[in-house]
């Protein structure tokens, strides 16, 4: 097990790149699968969740060929799909949550899908309704198998139809997506996640000559064809990270240019932050964070009332910033409620923070109050353990601005979406060390 080794209170200064999307490159390598002809997809980034992904599409036959740093070819014109019955594919599709995405393109090109119950964060119940759910009013037959944890479904051809969805799921839509673009007729998917990266997916498959029209909204109508093309692709950058490096400019009252950052498919991302008080720039398509000598104050209510910040389906706040946000409040003049409505176990690792002296009420599962602390007393360093990849960073901002050396344990969590996190940390003046 690694382990982070950080001593906190430094100053950092200095540009940052962010990379390439994880949950997008998630569902973007999935739909290789939905085509013989060869795709090249640039800016990958290289973390863990990812890698897994692609060495079990290799697995499955893919042909795959990495032409530079984030750049890969897939050709998926021989796929074994004998492998997906294997013992090995039940272990390895376990440890990927993003797994899950691979049943809708092979439903749709070889008319069979199968996956293990997927793992990932422990943040609480993921369910996987929505995604079979359309997969059935698509003409698939589900099966499952409950002493292996195993799903299937299978079907000769996909049928186009009307579905609403139950939840605007953002896996849950691309999964059925990539299995109605070669369904014959029209299928139309109201309630449909719309966030920047299930825009990235559906214009990808319109260059391989699928036709998707309402890209954007939540309403996604789908003209089934009857093969996809080759095509090339290139990543938005990844707007959690881009949210991470925000809040530990202002932790650490530093001085920040993040590059590239793709601001107009930022959405709701600024305002937050900018409702707790952080001055940000756009600088062309970098962001620029001052120094926050004086700390940050957080803006309340027009009537008084106190903050609260809250995820929802985009173009609402994307959950995955909550952890970080929760953080930044900590050192904030003011008060704020942070409420996390998707998962019922995202907030628990607040624990390690109030080990830190951090101004924390946990009022449930979905619901903490932070009062700010405004820099009038530092956080103090300890050891902890990182629970999940958004809490791991969040935890690992806290550690960088606090007094003394803290050490964070399981930073595979970490790892699993942040690429070379402790290299790129060092490069700004952060004194972290991996053992």
């Amino acid at each position: 097990m690694g382990t982070f080794r950080i001593e906190g209170g430094h100053q950092l200064h200095g540009e940052i790149t962010p990379q390439g999307a994880k949950n997008e490159a998630l569902q973007i390598l999935c739909a290789v699968l939905l085509s013989g002809e060869k795709i090249t997809i640039n800016n990958i980034p290289d973390i863990i969740d990812v890698n897994k992904l692609i060495a079990l599409l290799e697995d499955l036959g893919v042909k795959i060929q990495k032409k530079g740093k984030g750049c890969y070819t897939f050709k998926a014109d021989d796929v074994n799909l004998e492998y997906l019955q294997s013992d090995q594919f039940k272990k390895d599709g376990r440890g990927l949550r993003g797994s899950i995405m691979l049943v809708g393109p092979l439903l749709a090109r070889f008319g069979k899908g199968y996956i293990p119950k997927p793992g990932g964060d422990k943040i609480g119940r993921r369910r996987l309704d929505t995604h079979f759910e359309g997969f059935i009013k698509l003409g698939a037959k589900f099966r499952y198998n409950k002493e292996e944890y195993f799903y299937g479904v299978e079907a000769d051809k996909l049928k186009g139809t009307y579905m609403l969805l139950d939840e605007a799921s953002v896996t849950g839509t691309a999964n059925i997506v990539m299995a109605a673009v070669l369904a014959e007729g029209t299928t139309t998917i109201y309630n449909a996640a719309c966030e920047p990266y299930l825009q990235q997916l559906c214009k990808m498959l319109n260059r391989m000559g699928a036709k998707i029209s309402g890209i954007g909204s939540n309403l996604l109508t789908i003209e089934g064809v009857e093969t996809l093309g080759g095509t090339e692709h290139t990543m938005l950058p990844d707007m959690i990270e881009i949210g991470s490096w925000v809040g530990l400019a202002a932790m650490t009252r530093s001085e920040l240019t993040i590059k590239n950052v793709s601001w107009d498919d930022l959405g709701q991302i600024p305002n937050a932050f900018q409702k707790l008080g952080i001055k940000l720039e756009r600088k062309g398509d970098d962001i620029y964070i001052p120094k926050h000598s004086d700390g940050y104050e957080v803006q309340n209510y027009i009537d008084g009332s106190i903050l609260t910040i809250a995820d929802a389906p985009w173009p609402g706040l994307t959950p995955d910033l909550l952890s970080i946000l929760l953080v930044v409040a900590i050192q904030a003049k003011g008060e704020v409620v942070i409420h996390q409505k998707m998962f019922e176990s995202r907030l628990f690792f607040v624990d390690k923070l109030i080990d830190m002296g951090a101004k924390i009420i946990l009022c449930d599962p979905h619901r903490a109050t932070v009062i700010g602390h405004d820099f009038k007393s530092a956080l103090k360093a300890t050891t902890m353990v990182s629970p999940d990849i958004r809490a791991g960073v969040s935890l690992l901002i806290a550690a960088l601005s606090a007094k003394g050396t803290s050490t964070i344990n399981n930073i595979e969590q970490i790892d699993r979406g942040y690429e070379n996190i402790d290299e790129r940390l060092r490069a700004i003046g952060a004194n972290i060390v991996r053992t």
